[in-house]
């Protein structure tokens, strides 16, 4: 009996060390990983599933190389899309897809995300691992209204310049639709249940995912009490499924209008969710433009004085902050890889040192996640829309190629990265 009960005390205990080894924890108002603090300046890589396939669109040699060239900068941490809905003649979306209908997953796709994970392990990185969309560019909440409906898809004329309220109501009525909803909800339950097929692994015992993100830029609009109760009721479930892993919405916190149906404090006070996030688009928020540079001191004493507001919110919480999505086109609204960054630089600057310095003074906003890394990709037609055969780049596919992408050629912004990277460091 004395070893019987021996064996099993040795065995919780190692399940108990497992959980805590090498996973992302809070901690007060920050991170830690086995009780050290974990603070980051990162990167979205969003195609790094698409690059990992054996299949159309994969390319394993760019991703490692990719890899390499963001860890020499000194960037570990990696927000990432694990969720792509729709079918092959899904406008404004990147091929292929992910889930081409409700349960029926594209296979080589689900073998990309383990590859990346594996290589991600192996240079020390973490992910934050979205689960689905607000918006069409992976299919998200639209695709699962569609096929619960059997209705269009309302999309919006991106390049044409027209209203997008129709497109914003069809996706926010998921709120209310249960069967598009538990669509959603049985994706999110199949993938944090996988097993990576090259390392046996599975994803709720892999301390290289730091969080499951349940979607890109959720609103809420006219429907925020729906809105809020399916935060908490998909943060609850991934925290009933996976105890390991960090939650948090992935949204843009109070964004640039009451509109959204947004607010930071209101919409992560479910206790199942563990760090908040906001984004900061001074060009698509209309602070800033391009081709009035005037505008840009404008737009950088407006996101100063939102990240104070986002600060104070989340000190409110109780919980750590970060800053996930920001941007500045090149100098002009130019596209190509040809022309200047000042604007960009400034602006990296300015948020890269307002992250370090609420890092180096215990504040709430532990780490930052610049939009985005495009690395070697370049557009085949700079400024025009995505196309199948197109190099994969941080510009999803309803963007114009090239708008917010950093090329590994961007000599003073990949110099900027590791500079702030190497104080964070310290």
């Amino acid at each position: 009996m004395y070893r019987y009960l021996t064996m099993v005390a040795l065995l919780l205990s190692s399940v108990v060390y497992g959980q805590d080894k090498g996973f992302v924890q809070v901690k007060d108002l920050g991170f830690e990983i086995n009780s050290e603090p974990y603070h980051y300046i990162g990167t979205n890589l969003w195609y790094g599933m698409n690059l990992g396939s054996k299949g159309d669109q994969g390319d394993r040699e760019r991703l490692v190389r990719e890899l390499d060239a963001l860890q020499a900068l000194g960037v570990t941490n990696l927000r990432v899309m694990a969720a792509s809905e729709g079918s092959l003649d899904s406008p404004y979306q990147n091929k292929p897809i992910l889930q081409t209908a409700p349960g029926v997953y594209d296979e080589d796709l689900l073998e990309g995300l383990d590859f990346f994970m594996v290589e991600m392990a192996k240079r020390d990185m973490k992910a934050v691992v979205c689960l689905g969309n607000f918006w069409m560019w992976s299919g998200g909440f639209p695709q699962y209204v569609s096929w619960a409906t059997g209705s269009e898809i309302p999309y919006p004329d991106v390049t044409g310049g027209g209203s997008w309220d129709e497109f914003i109501s069809y996706s926010e009525s998921f709120y209310t639709n249960k069967k598009a909803m538990k669509m959603y909800y049985d994706f999110v339950e199949f993938l944090i249940g996988r097993t990576n097929s090259l390392t046996g692994v599975a994803y709720e015992d892999d301390p290289t995912i730091m969080a499951w993100q349940l979607a890109n830029e959720p609103r809420g609009y006219s429907h925020v009490p729906e809105f809020r109760a399916w935060i908490d009721k998909s943060a609850k479930l991934i925290k009933k499924k996976d105890q390991n892993h960090l939650v948090c919405l992935g949204t843009e916190g109070d964004t640039s209008t009451p509109i959204s149906g947004n607010e930071l404090y209101a919409d992560n006070l479910s206790k199942y969710v563990d760090y908040a996030t906001t984004h900061v688009w001074i060009q698509n928020w209309g602070w800033f433009d391009p081709n009035d540079t005037l505008s840009f001191e404008t737009a950088k004493q407006m996101t100063l004085d939102y990240l104070k507001g986002q600060e104070e919110k989340a000190q409110r919480l109780g919980k750590p902050l970060v800053v996930e999505e920001f941007g500045v086109p090149r100098d002009g609204g130019a596209f190509g890889d040809e022309s200047t960054v000042v604007y960009r630089d400034a602006y990296y600057r300015l948020i890269f040192d307002y992250t370090l310095r609420s890092i180096q003074s215990d504040g709430v906003i532990q780490g930052c996640n610049f939009w985005s890394w495009g690395g070697e990709g370049r557009p085949s037609a700079p400024g025009q829309l995505w196309e199948i055969g197109d190099d994969l780049i941080g510009d999803p596919a309803h963007e114009l190629q090239g708008w917010y992408s950093v090329y590994d050629t961007d000599t003073s912004t990949v110099d900027l990265i590791k500079e702030f990277t190497l104080q964070v460091e310290e």
